[in-house]
């Protein structure tokens, strides 16, 4: 467990705005279309417009004024999104409402879901059923059977090492699979998420489980405002406990490295560490192909992007795409104007808080806190080009803790700096 972390916290008013009617209004048909088995090779003619009538449209949407930087020409994913992680104001995106099958970016749904419910030091012992039902050839830790785990030894597992066995003995904590399911078909709802529609808690590929770049934003957003989401999310490599053994007639039981597979994140030999990165999560399944959200942060700007299957078959090519939609972003920022929002949850308090107020988010702690909107769009002509390159740099990590008083957001940012330096660690 790390040390308590000492924090700085710079309060920064952003204005309100009114959400769009047709954001908040969109006709059932629209906003939330039955799932489909299987996704279509190109984008459904019809989708949804929450946050937005622009993201509703197929093809890129952005606003490329003078000033603004074009955008890279070789990002072949057939659906992505870039947005300011604290206005809501997205930047540019494409297809960004097309549903499809999700991978392992659908487990921010579930942890947003069930993190809170259990404290993090809480120990289980795995009996058989809380391993059954796990798909062939699922992504595992490994858990093993007979074996105590804390929560805190489970969500690293869900994060780091994507387990769906992890996944799956919370579920049974929880309640069952099925529980979990019907919760976060809820929550997705009370996010408004309106694209996603959840069949197995673990991204494994079902007929009917779907989901979209727009929303997996939506699920990091939430995800972000609670403390442990954002400790696990941005844990480059931990020890996990391993199969208790006997040596000269007594237990031991001894542990493994588990790294995150998050590239931007952890590295690889094509691949640097994105600066500034801070987590989210990563996926890979057959019919998903690869999918990614990212968060990083520069210069005091928190962008989330996130990068559903890119078409270039190429190693790393999900990490090496959201890269660039990153540089981007960050290079348009207080430039471009706006082409959409992420709009809050239907839940945001309305009442207003008390001055000097936070929200922990942590786990078995309040959650209340929910993110704000962005202020109103324009439109404009969209178009594709150039690119920009990545380096490599020092990773932050930012706690985006939002409150709601009198039609103003006072976003506290809460940077953690022991949080820093166990993160370079190799």
């Amino acid at each position: 467990m790390p040390a308590p972390l000492q924090t700085i916290r710079r309060p920064l008013l952003v204005l309100s705005a009114a959400l769009s009617s047709l954001a908040l209004t969109a006709p059932v048909a629209l906003a939330a279309p039955s799932p489909t088995p299987t996704p279509t090779a190109t984008p459904p003619a019809n989708m949804s417009s929450v946050g937005g009538a622009r993201l509703g449209l197929a093809g890129t949407q952005v606003n490329l004024t003078s000033g603004v930087p074009v955008l890279p020409k070789d990002v072949t994913a057939r659906s992505w999104i870039v947005s300011d992680a604290e206005s809501g104001a997205v930047l540019a995106a494409h297809n960004a409402h097309w549903r499809l099958p999700p991978a392992s970016t659908l487990k921010m749904l579930f942890a947003d879901t069930v993190l809170p419910k259990f404290p993090k030091a809480t120990e289980h012992k795995v009996v058989p059923s809380d391993l059954a039902g796990m798909g062939a050839g699922s992504s595992v830790v490994p858990i093993k059977e007979g074996e105590s785990y804390t929560v805190h030894d489970l969500w690293l597992g869900v994060f780091l090492r994507s387990g769906n066995d992890a996944v799956h003995v919370l579920s049974h904590m929880y309640g069952g699979v099925d529980k979990t399911v019907a919760d976060m078909n809820t929550h997705a709802q009370d996010l408004q998420a309106l694209d996603t529609h959840v069949v197995t808690p673990d991204g494994y590929d079902e007929p009917g489980q779907v989901s979209s770049a727009y929303d997996l934003t939506l699920f990091a957003r939430s995800g972000l405002q609670k403390k442990d989401f954002r400790e696990y999310c941005s844990t480059v490599s931990a020890k996990f406990p391993g199969e208790t053994t006997k040596k000269k007639g007594k237990s031991v039981r001894g542990t493994f490295d588990i790294r995150n597979t998050n590239r931007l994140l952890s590295g690889d030999s094509d691949v640097s560490v994105y600066p500034g990165i801070a987590g989210v999560k990563n996926g890979n399944t057959t019919n998903a192909g690869a999918t990614f959200t990212g968060v990083a942060e520069r210069g005091g700007k928190v962008l989330l992007v996130t990068v559903m299957n890119p078409e270039k078959n190429e190693h790393n090519e999900v990490y090496k795409e959201a890269a660039k939609i990153l540089d981007w972003g960050f290079q348009a920022d207080g430039k471009v104007e706006p082409v959409g929002e992420l709009v809050p949850p239907k839940n945001v308090p309305q009442a207003s808080a008390q001055p000097g107020a936070t929200a922990s988010g942590e786990a078995g702690g309040d959650t209340s806190a929910k993110p704000a909107a962005s202020g109103p769009v324009s439109a404009a002509a969209s178009e594709d080009g150039g690119s920009s390159g990545i380096g490599i740099a020092l990773a932050v990590t930012g706690g985006l803790l939002v409150l709601l008083a009198a039609g103003v957001f006072l976003v506290n940012r809460r940077w953690p700096l022991p949080d820093l330096v166990r993160r370079r660690r190799p």
